[in-house]
């Protein structure tokens, strides 16, 4: 049987490597029209900023690691440039004709730069091979740049910005959204721009790139940015021409549909990774979602459907996570704006909690926000901190793959010990506080309109001096059943302490002695200063 694999990144490494180990008389073909393969290209923004310091540690698997221990034969260099399905026939930049019994698309996305007026005119880098990021090091390194910027705040964009300031470069991120990294909601990243601005970032937020010139870039709004050089990091595209030339089926923006069995409208052509569209596990819809891991995943399963011990892809539940200076952010599932086009019902719970033992030393506090339906049914998470917010979520993402709810978030047996955690982690906190809110012993509070309402700081005195709510009342929390009589039971009362727990027994004392409409600041007083630093 042949087998030929066109692309030789995540995914169509892992159906080569993963098939020989399945048929050892298969004849397997890799096409990779650069001269690389299977590269650590998550790490090449490290490997700018010279935390990874070694070039040949970005080479995850060799062509000779693949031709002596696969025995597959890997071509460099050599694009394939037209299929043809009837023939079974693919047809490459060197002239050479390969047929096929089985075909697998791996051809990933590259990077998309818009048409931009004056790019010529200023040094611009993409980043998506490990040339772009010798280009990016050998220029820094030989023309010495004092001022860059990178247009756009996802991953790559964020953490080349990072990687920049670490070589000393003055950075200026721009990003046309109101925030970065679109996978978090607006609510989570707030933490994030901080830390960016902290470490000498400078952020130009709901503001395009519109215009380069040799003194830097121009903005939707007019800005002045003056640069050396420019980065465009404003995501990219699944790489489908080929695909689509053959008749392969593909959604709006170019990606290639496939079935179950990551199968496509072809028989006998496969498709995984960057350039596949599979089912999101939330929301059922379609997408395309470049992520390494779901790229890995679904190469191996077609390696699996094509050796004859198949099983069905559960879709992708989009899990990832993102280093930021000295925080972390993790998600998984949808997020609101997601959840709001599939015109799904959700509810969600914020909880502020230390990472680990608040009497260890170092505790830190993890922001964490889970999104659920009526029944508890978890829909997505996301999680900021400077310790364990990748943790969390992978405990919450495998409890979303299960079909888990809260009550499974409250009841998950976690490791504990004071350096690592606490004896009731986050992540049975926030499932706590979300049976409590299902349950009615609660009502959380996530918006900052107290329009009518009392607001009631429990914090100690001396917190309140230091901020507080306009107008907030302080009473604190072990004052509180003595001084009742100091508060009105016409009104709706929003009690707030310092991350959410206090303010939820208070809320518990007033609900059980004739107060009616009492809410919980979810978050508390944390979250409130965290959305006012935008």
């Amino acid at each position: 049987m042949k087998v030929l694999i066109i692309g030789g990144g995540a995914g169509g490494a892992s159906c080569a490597a993963r098939l020989r180990r399945l048929d050892d008389k298969a004849e397997i073909t890799i096409l990779e029209k650069t001269a690389e393969t299977s590269i650590a290209s998550c790490g090449l923004p490290y490997y700018i900023g010279g935390v990874i310091a070694d070039r040949g540690n970005m080479q995850v698997a060799s062509p000779a690691l693949f031709k002596n221990l696969f025995n597959i034969d890997i071509r460099t260099g050599c694009e394939a440039t037209e299929i043809l399905p009837r023939e079974k026939l693919v047809k490459t930049s060197t002239g050479e004709n390969f047929s096929y019994d089985k075909l697998v698309l791996a051809t990933g996305a590259k990077p998309f730069v818009p048409p931009v007026k004056g790019m010529e005119k200023l040094p611009c880098f993409t980043l998506k091979t490990l040339a772009d990021a010798d280009k990016i090091k050998e220029f820094a390194a030989a023309r010495k740049p004092q001022k860059a910027v990178v247009a756009g705040g996802g991953f790559i964009g964020v953490e080349t910005a990072e990687n920049l300031r670490h070589l000393g470069i003055e950075t200026t991120l721009i990003e046309a959204a109101g925030q970065i990294l679109p996978p978090l909601d607006a609510d989570m990243v707030c933490r994030l721009h901080k830390e960016m601005r902290r470490n000498g970032i400078a952020l130009h937020l709901s503001d395009g790139l519109a215009e380069i010139n040799e003194g830097g870039v121009v903005l939707a709004s007019g800005a002045k940015i003056s640069a050396d050089m420019a980065v465009l990091a404003l995501g990219v595209r699944p790489e489908t021409a080929l695909a689509q030339q053959a008749g392969i089926a593909t959604d709006a923006r170019g990606a290639i549909l496939t079935d179950e069995f990551m199968q496509t409208n072809l028989t006998d052509i496969y498709a995984c990774g960057d350039n596949a569209a599979t089912r999101h596990t939330v929301y059922g819809a379609y997408r395309n979602i470049a992520l390494a891991g779901p790229a890995n995943r679904q190469g191996r399963l077609i390696a699996d459907h094509i050796a004859g011990h198949a099983y069905p892809y559960g879709g992708t539940q989009g899990t990832g996570v993102a280093k930021v200076f000295t925080l972390t952010a993790a998600f998984t599932g949808a997020n609101e704006r997601e959840l709001q086009s599939a015109g799904m019902a959700y509810e969600k719970m914020i909880i502020n909690a230390a990472a680990h033992a608040g009497y260890y030393p170092g505790a830190d506090t993890l922001t964490l926000k889970v999104l659920y339906d009526k029944n508890g049914k978890i829909l997505g998470a996301q999680a900021v901190g400077a310790e364990g917010a990748d943790k969390r979520i992978d405990v919450i993402a495998a409890v979303m793959r299960l079909n888990g709810t809260s009550r499974d978030l409250r009841d998950a047996e976690l490791c504990y010990a004071p350096p690592y955690s606490s004896a009731k982690d986050p992540v049975n906190l926030v499932g706590m506080a979300i049976e409590n809110a299902r349950e009615g012993l609660v009502v959380p509070w996530f918006d900052d309109d107290f329009d009518g309402m009392t607001v009631l700081d429990v914090r100690p005195p001396e917190m309140y001096a230091a901020g507080h709510i306009e107008g907030a009342i302080n009473i604190p929390g072990g004052q509180i059943r003595k001084r009742l009589n100091e508060l009105p039971k016409d009104k709706t009362i929003l009690v707030h302490c310092v991350r959410g727990y206090t303010s939820y027994v208070v809320a518990r004392i007033l609900m059980q002695n004739g107060f009616s409409r009492v809410l919980s600041y979810a978050g508390g007083w944390l979250q409130y200063q965290s959305k006012r630093e935008k």
